[in-house]
């Protein structure tokens, strides 16, 4: 009698580096995954033999251009060139680690960082936001820190488009979700509507941890004979192939499975408990190094630990925690389950490891220990998968220096200047453009997000939006906090790139001294288009050059922060969009100057100059859907010495109030200020000859702020102005419940109130 056949697995035969050797002509689905043909042929050459499956894996989400920066690496360079040793007095971990931290002084240390999860927030918008946040909040555990505040950069199509309906609410929502399960506050942020981001939205977040110096842990393995611990989430399918080109369906082939999951699924309460086991962990010792596992799961972690320290590593993938049955090697070393860390532990510590884990209810397992060699070796089912060595993986992957030119339709745009366009002629026509860009998507509260958000749990929040600059108290006891802001303008980065990344830098040091805070240190999120794509790449270069001679000039340490390319929808490009933040340090929260307009009785003075710059401003797109010519002048002088005029003032408790001029203009920025404190205010236009009324009010020009001051400190602010050489005008005084400006409109703060929150319920609900 013949027996059956034995049932066929669902999993594949494990693919060895015995039979890798032994099958050098095998077809492997290189392409599929994302490696050019060269890089294929170059992974060949560095390992002797074609790659495993679990080797071509981890080679192909590590030289992803998410995680590798290979169209990157050679303008990024420009940072470091740039930044002088007087940059890094403050830093104490910078660009190549998990987030840059700053000595904020009594001991304590501030870490922040901005990172994109733009496509996956596209693909499922709550998920992929939430699970954004959640991967940058790690990044700042991995640091040693306890995360303290979140923010974030939202973009996308037009208010009105029928896929910002579905996106928008979906972000945040996710955005929401995790922070405040978290019990993070988010303190501020931006949500830009352009046809543009149609297709293809941004969603740029922003932790800030909080730490003492001695508390300070980096991504290292180091001393042969430590145990690597996996702890967190169990790793699942989910998130396989998310922040690189992976196609899913690769790693499914053979399995059974169809398709798996892109964006990964979060739980903020699994990460609550793990930052909690996380700082016990910490303060107990336990920990030599630690890496969060994001973008690129195991394949990142293990690599990056292993090629940052003083030897090997052999792991285990047998001992993984798995949730999801058969998943082999490949899916198990790609997988972006969240909620997961990875820890270097002596062997005398890991039982004490472990017992604190148990506490918390976080699970955690050996899977494996350092070397004394040079490779990372990797076993499954008793086979070794994986033998590379580890810096080829992590650091060592292609750099390309992409062919870059200035487009063509350059010239013409910035040619095409707004000023041909017609102006209002008289109070009437004033008035009306004011409510107007009051109204409009590009300047109405964003109350329907932030009213989503905690802002102040905790308790350390002392200002949140829509303040120019979220601040959050370090030290409980003695008052010592900081600032943080997040900006772009990628209308300005359209007509001139290495312009609009400095106007970006500037806006983001104006917010942040708005608050009385001295700027100290940046992050970024670069976030472009294509870099095949010549043009593109041009701005890119542009962006960075222009961000990094900007950082150079005010004294600022780039910190690090994120490059995500291949924003677009088919052939057409976002705007370039480099986000900018700044952190900046207040020696006591109590002194930061308020947001808005002061007391009633105070005087409204203006620092600052205005010229003549409507091209690329707001009121230039809302009135006449127009986008041309050049962005105001950059004055990096200026922009420093109003900040150290503010600083000076709040420190001296001599300001009562403050706004800075931005997007809309002197307009905007009195409106904004009076509904942020229920207070109107009578006001003349400043001196600014040869200059319209419509220019004076909407003029984009930077440097400049409003702030209020009491009666008897005018002449103490007047005498400080004329010593720092900064303009200043006195324009009126606080009072009432109307904004009335002379010759121009008398607009009641219950009108406009009511027409600019309106505007996003009425589309979104």
């Amino acid at each position: 009698m013949q027996s059956s056949p034995p049932a066929p697995s669902s999993v594949p035969p494990v693919d060895t580096v015995d039979h890798a050797a032994a099958t050098p002509d095998e077809t492997q689905p290189h392409a599929a995954l994302g490696l050019r043909d060269e890089e294929y042929a170059r992974i060949r050459d560095i390992l002797g033999r074609r790659p495993t499956e679990a080797e071509l894996a981890m080679y192909s989400v590590m030289w992803s251009e998410h995680c590798s920066y290979k169209s990157s690496k050679v303008h990024l360079r420009r940072f470091g060139e740039t930044t002088t040793e007087a940059m890094r007095a403050r830093l104490l971990a910078g660009i190549g680690e998990n987030a840059g931290v700053v000595d904020v002084g009594d001991g304590w240390a501030v870490t922040f960082k901005i990172e994109s999860h733009n496509h996956p927030s596209y693909v499922e918008p709550h998920q992929g936001a939430a699970t954004g946040v959640g991967g940058i909040v790690r990044d700042i555990m991995a640091m040693g820190a306890r995360p303290v505040a979140v923010m974030d950069g939202l973009r996308v199509g037009p208010l009105d488009a029928p896929d910002t309906a579905r996106v928008l609410p979906g972000v945040v929502s996710g955005v929401g979700f995790y922070g405040n399960c978290l019990g993070l506050p988010n303190i501020g942020g931006e949500v830009v509507f352009d046809p543009s981001y149609s297709g293809n939205p941004l969603v740029n977040a922003l932790c800030v941890g909080v730490l003492r110096h001695e508390d300070l842990h980096l991504a290292f393995a180091s001393g042969a004979g430590n145990k690597i611990v996996l702890f967190g989430a169990r790793t699942g399918l989910d998130g396989i192939g998310g922040v690189s080109v992976l196609a899913s369906e690769t790693f499914a082939e053979g399995t059974g499975r169809k398709k798996l999951p892109s964006v990964q699924v979060g739980d903020p309460f699994a990460e609550k408990v793990l930052i909690e086991c996380c700082l016990e962990l910490f303060g107990a010792g336990l920990v030599v190094g630690i890496q969060d596992l994001g973008g690129a799961g195991l394949s990142c972690a293990t690599s990056e630990l292993a090629s940052a320290g003083d030897g090997g590593m052999h792991v285990d993938l047998d001992t993984v925690p798995l949730r999801a049955a058969d998943m082999t090697a490949a899916e198990i070393l790609s997988s972006e389950s969240q909620e997961r860390m990875c820890a270097v532990v002596t062997p005398e510590n890991v039982d004490a490891f472990m017992a604190v884990c148990r506490r918390w209810d976080v699970t955690a397992t050996v899977i494996g220990e350092v070397t004394d060699g040079d490779r990372l070796q990797i076993t499954h089912h008793g086979e070794t998968v994986v033998d590379v060595p580890p810096r080829t993986v992590a650091h060592d992957g292609p750099v390309y220096e992409r062919p870059y030119a200035r487009p063509a339709w350059q010239d013409a745009l910035q040619a095409d200047s707004v000023a041909g366009r017609a102006v209002p002629s008289g109070p009437g026509e004033l008035a009306g453009q004011i409510r107007a860009l009051v109204a409009s998507p590009a300047l109405a509260p964003r109350t329907w997000v932030t009213e989503q958000y905690d802002r102040y749990v905790r308790g350390n929040t002392t200002a949140a939006t829509p303040a120019d600059a979220g601040v959050v108290r370090v030290d409980e006891a003695g008052g010592r906090g900081v600032a943080v802001s997040i900006d772009a303008n990628a209308r300005f980065c359209q007509l001139d790139p290495r312009a609009g990344a400095q106007l970006a830098l500037a806006e983001s040091v104006r917010n942040v001294a708005s608050s009385g805070a001295v700027p100290v240190a940046v992050t970024d999120c670069l976030n472009f288009g294509s870099p095949e794509d010549p043009a593109v790449m041009w701005q890119f270069a542009e962006a960075v050059a222009g961000l990094a001679d900007a950082c150079a000039a005010l004294g600022l340490p780039v910190t690090g922060g994120n490059v995500s390319f291949y924003n677009q929808t088919g052939t057409a490009a976002i705007l370039p969009t480099p986000v900018v933040g700044v952190l900046g340090i207040l020696e006591d929260v109590a002194r930061a100057v308020p947001h808005g307009l002061g007391r009633p009785g105070d005087a409204v003075w203006l620092l600052g100059e205005t010229r003549d710059e409507l091209d690329g401003s707001t009121w230039a797109g809302v009135v006449h859907d127009h986008l041309g010519g050049r962005p105001p002048a950059v004055d990096l002088a200026a922009e420093a010495r109003l900040a150290a005029l503010m600083a000076g003032a709040a420190a001296d408790g001599l300001l009562s109030g403050s706004h800075d001029l931005s997007d809309g203009g002197l307009a905007q920025a009195l409106v904004e200020a009076a509904l942020a404190t229920g207070r109107g205010a009578t006001v003349t236009l400043p001196p600014a000859p040869g200059l319209d009324p419509a220019t004076v009010l909407f003029s984009e020009t930077g440097a400049r702020m409003l702030v209020t001051v009491a009666p008897g400190d005018e002449a103490e602010l007047a005498r400080r102005c004329v010593e720092a050489g900064q303009p200043a005008a006195r324009l009126g005084d606080v009072g009432g419940d109307t904004l009335r400006i002379d010759g121009v409109a008398d607009l009641p703060l219950a009108e406009l109130r009511a027409l600019g929150e309106a505007t996003l319920p009425a589309v979104l609900g």
